[in-house]
């Protein structure tokens, strides 16, 4: 996936989860951020951030900060970008698991829910649930970096689904390249890492990829060990 027109800028601050300030050729810019999670671990104040210009020239921004530099590492944060990497990892056969996908459809409303993808194969079907993983800490990429209600929520639809014999899956897609694992955030929400563990031993598959991410865009990467926290 490509962005068609970035910038570099340094950020400054983040008065609140939809806008920030950055340092743009010497000039203070508000932009929207694409991402309403807390990312406090990566946005400080001068790190080197990646800007995508917005086509929509009436918005009120003019900038989406997409992106930023974690060290050397650049991390994505656009949380709209996860579903489509993976549907297009899966179209182009990047993806081990869905190498037989005969059918692929995004959002799809199933019980209370809607599902980031559905999928068919010869010989069975199922769902496909995405989340971008944008939190990082010596190595070890975790998801969720706040509470997630809607979270807990799709995982317990997923486990209905593959009670009702559909083959599901929750998709971890770490938005950046270098790390050592993936595991549930147990401290950060104790819930939702339940929930995960619970769905794993119901049947459904806990899958994490990793992403190639450059500043102008970001395809889907390599499998990403994951461990479950013990309950």
């Amino acid at each position: 996936m490509k962005y068609t027109s970035v910038k570099v800028a340094r950020f400054i601050r983040r008065p609140n989860r939809f806008i920030a300030h950055v340092m743009l050729d010497n000039n203070e810019e508000i932009v929207h951020v694409k991402n309403t999670g807390r990312c406090r671990e990566i946005l400080q104040e001068g790190t080197v951030v990646i800007l995508e210009e917005a086509k929509n020239t009436e918005r009120k921004t003019k900038y989406s900060l997409i992106a930023c530099y974690k060290g050397n590492v650049l991390i994505n944060i656009d949380s709209q970008i996860p579903n489509l990497v993976v549907f297009d990892g899966i179209k182009e056969g990047k993806i081990k698991e869905f190498r037989e996908v005969t059918k692929l459809s995004k959002e799809v409303v199933y019980g209370n829910s809607r599902f980031d993808l559905y999928f068919e194969t010869n010989d069975q079907r199922g769902f496909i649930e995405v989340k971008g993983v944008t939190l990082e800490t010596e190595g070890i990429a975790m998801f969720p970096d706040a509470p997630t209600q809607r979270g807990c929520k799709h995982i317990y639809e997923m486990i209905k689904a593959v009670e009702d014999g559909y083959a599901g899956f929750i998709f971890f897609l770490v938005q950046m390249k270098g790390v050592k694992y993936f595991t549930p955030f147990e401290i950060r929400d104790p819930e939702f890492t339940k929930a995960l563990k619970l769905a794993s031993e119901k049947g459904v598959t806990i899958l994490a990829y990793d992403s190639i991410v450059s500043e102008d865009g970001i395809t889907i990467g390599s499998p990403v060990e994951v461990r479950l926290k013990t309950m």
